[in-house]
């Protein structure tokens, strides 16, 4: 098994939406879990997260690609865009052609990589205006991931994050059960020997028309439009964020 894992991309690789004060920057998510679980069965394994909330991919790519590389890792994860395909003006071609050579420069390094499609949005209102870009996203992501070899966890099949309750309240970012599910996901890629089991919610409530008006208002409140003004004053979620893991440690130690 790989000794040195290095994760990159933004809020979705650095753990937000699952909230836990015993971890780095208080967030857990599905990178820490899956180094967890990889440290079970390889004392000897480093993991190192650069991942940063709020950066698009060419924050990722420019901030994070040369440390990664720099710590010569045997397995890393990469997943940018998303930030990037929530603006209207997005060019996703030149977006993909960026993640495509940086993909390259990762598998050319001697690295296991593994890269993710996007989630699909279909059953909610505002994420469903954004399906058409994330699917051009994913399928740049799948040609890229099998001419440079690349594995892919493929989000977009994973119908269970499609409920609302394997998110955090934003609906932006997956919660602790979401995340749980993601890590699963990669290391079935992966091939991995792990403990983790996803969680069977059941049947989801049926909301009436009236309830579903007030979560969302609630949620326009406390969520949409503080995001909204950020974006209106040039901020971003990641500002004074330091990513978690900057080096390369052993599972249990933060760096």
């Amino acid at each position: 098994m790989s000794k040195r894992l290095v994760v990159m991309g933004d809020s979705f690789t650095e753990g937000v939406g699952d909230d836990d004060p015993a971890y780095p920057n208080g967030v857990r998510g599905w990178a820490d879990r899956v180094a967890e679980q990889l440290a079970a069965h390889d004392p000897d394994l480093r993991y190192a997260n650069l991942a940063v909330r709020g950066k698009l991919m060419g924050q990722v790519l420019a901030e994070q690609l040369e440390p990664a590389l720099d710590m010569r890792p045997d397995l890393v994860t990469l997943y940018a865009g998303g930030n990037d395909l929530m603006r209207p003006s997005v060019d996703i071609d030149a977006l993909m052609d960026d993640y495509d050579k940086a993909i390259g420069r990762l598998i050319e390094s001697g690295a296991t990589v593994v890269v993710f499609t996007g989630v699909d949005g279909v059953e909610d209102a505002l994420f469903r205006k954004m399906r058409g870009r994330v699917a051009i996203y994913n399928e740049h992501t799948r040609v890229i991931a099998a001419r440079r070899g690349a594995l892919v966890v493929d989000m977009w099949a994973m119908r269970q994050l499609r409920d609302r309750r394997m998110w955090a309240p934003d609906r932006l970012h997956l919660n602790a059960l979401g995340h749980t599910e993601v890590a699963i996901a990669v290391l079935d890629v992966l091939g991995a020997t792990h403990e983790l089991v996803g969680t069977d919610l059941g049947p989801r409530a049926t909301l009436s028309p009236r309830e579903r008006r007030q979560q969302n208002l609630q949620w326009s409140r406390e969520h949409a439009w503080p995001w909204v003004r950020r974006r209106l004053r040039g901020e971003s979620s990641g500002d004074h964020i330091m990513p978690k893991r900057p080096v390369l440690s052993p599972v249990g130690q933060s760096g």
